[in-house]
């Protein structure tokens, strides 16, 4: 019985983990991205950035990742003897670089609260993709063990999640040349209007 809670739980865990994650460096995109606008705008939306991030960190995506953890050892304990696998090291390796992202992502937004991050809004969005990655290589292994599929169902499925990481970085793109092409044609009507002021 013991088991099942432990699994219960830390399936809870992963998925408030991962939705904090995600969303959290999506708010470091639109952090980044207020530098762009001018005052008062740029020091009310940073402002609230980090108010909102530090509350994300704080009360949803840690709290996620310590109960995914301490379930996942409670598992161990149960099952001890999946240590000895070859899937389980893999597996526990990827845990390990998440960790290591989950951490990097607290420095990061300690850095934006404190203006010394010279992240773009690009480059978070690339970096918003990694724990995708980590989520799909993780939950296969969880699934399929040692017999982790090789075929050409496989490479089809890691095919289509970087097909959709590449359209969402291309989306990105699109809608920052459309902003940019929509504020050069308002300053460019807003100089004509004054140029037509002046001549009358």
């Amino acid at each position: 019985m013991a088991y099942f809670w432990y699994k219960a739980f830390h399936l809870i865990g992963i998925v408030v983990w991962f939705a904090g994650l995600f969303y959290l460096v999506r708010l470091f995109v639109y952090h980044a991205e207020a530098s762009q606008e001018t005052e008062p705008a740029q020091t009310i939306l940073k402002n609230q950035y980090q108010i909102m991030e530090k509350r994300l960190y704080n009360i949803i995506t840690t709290p996620g990742m310590v109960v995914t953890v301490a379930m996942a050892i409670g598992l161990l304990t149960t099952e001890p003897e999946v240590l000895k696998s070859g899937w389980m090291h893999a597996k526990l390796g990827f845990v390990l670089v998440l960790l290591a992202y989950h951490f990097y992502c607290g420095r990061l937004m300690r850095r934006l609260a404190s203006g010394d991050c010279q992240w773009t809004g690009q480059q978070f969005r690339a970096l918003n993709e990694a724990p995708t990655v980590l989520l799909v290589a993780i939950v296969l292994l969880a699934v399929f063990k040692n017999s982790l599929p090789t075929d050409i169902t496989a490479w089809g499925i890691f095919a289509l999640v970087i097909a959709m990481a590449a359209s969402i970085q291309l989306y990105a793109k699109k809608r920052k040349r459309d902003k940019e092409k929509r504020l050069a044609e308002a300053s460019s009507a807003t100089s004509d209007e004054m140029t037509e002021q002046v001549s009358a």
